[in-house]
């Protein structure tokens, strides 16, 4: 896997002298690529509740992925020992570390100048986010199959795909996701974020939640269980006789299990669980 550029820019230091200040002159200076997810946090109450919530120790590094111009870099800084930042654009990663320069904060940033779902990340306490929409779902899958994952992660995704991450079996919200990421962590809300709390605002609202990973993790494999609700990943011959006794051997599963008459958005963490260990009792696999 590339590993994502660390980058240093050489820039003047930011002449507002306010936290604040520089927040409205960033915003309002710069111009964002609404095509990339950049959708700046420029209410600073939103920011300073948001990085209140991890719980930051002085001693956690800190990743934060799509800094922006840095509205919750700052504030992160002031609590982390150390901040790793993922940045795809390289003017915003430019605007930061002008943010930042000449400032005590500047030793305790590092700035990772790249595609996030091609970074090859450096071990993290906490992870933050605001979260560029386009990858929101490889953004959460990718933190939960860390080797070594975070002990918490903030972030924020536009409303409706927060609510899938919280919706419980029965909910029309609950589906695949749902049901995966609710296997291997805890997933609370924490706040909505209206849309005019941006620049530029978007076109639907947001929320915060938590993700706190099941220590310890379930003991199956992560990538059959991600694969379990796809028949094409089951581990057999694609001929008509083997596609029978495929069929045959998941009506046994169903029967046996008693959930032939049960829809899946009706199956909790649970019920997933038995049915993946009789399918492994009956010869089926997911790849």
């Amino acid at each position: 896997m590339p590993k994502a550029q660390k980058k240093k820019f050489t820039t003047a230091s930011d002449p507002t002298g306010s936290k604040v200040a520089a927040e409205k002159h960033l915003n309002s200076v710069f111009k964002f690529n609404t095509n990339l997810g950049q959708h700046i946090l420029k209410n600073p109450l939103v920011a300073q509740g948001i990085v209140d919530k991890a719980n930051i120790k002085p001693s956690d590094i800190v990743l934060e992925v799509g800094p922006g111009t840095g509205n919750l870099t700052v504030r992160i800084l002031e609590q982390a020992r150390k901040v790793v930042a993922v940045e795809m654009d390289p003017r915003m990663a430019a605007e930061l570390t002008k943010r930042v320069h000449g400032t005590p904060q500047q030793k305790k940033l590092e700035i990772l100048l790249g595609d996030f779902m091609k970074t090859e990340l450096p071990y993290f306490d906490v992870c933050i986010s605001n979260t560029p929409y386009q990858i929101s779902s490889p953004l959460v899958f990718k933190l939960l199959n860390q080797p070594r994952p975070p002990r918490v992660s903030i972030l924020m995704f536009q409303r409706e795909f927060a609510l899938r991450l919280l919706a419980r079996p029965g909910d029309s919200l609950y589906c695949r996701l749902s049901a995966n990421v609710q296997m291997w962590a805890n997933v609370t809300h924490i706040m909505k974020v209206g849309k005019n709390n941006f620049r530029p605002p978007p076109q639907v609202e947001s929320s915060v939640v938590r993700i706190e990973i099941k220590q310890p993790r379930p003991n199956i494999d992560f990538n059959e269980w991600d694969a379990a609700d796809n028949d094409e990943s089951m581990s057999v011959d694609n001929s008509s006789q083997y596609t029978e006794i495929v069929k045959s051997k998941i009506e046994q599963v169903l029967t046996q299990t008693e959930f032939s008459d049960k829809r899946a958005s009706k199956l909790d963490q649970t019920d997933f669980l038995k049915l993946l260990y009789a399918f492994h009792q009956v010869g089926i696999h997911f790849a």
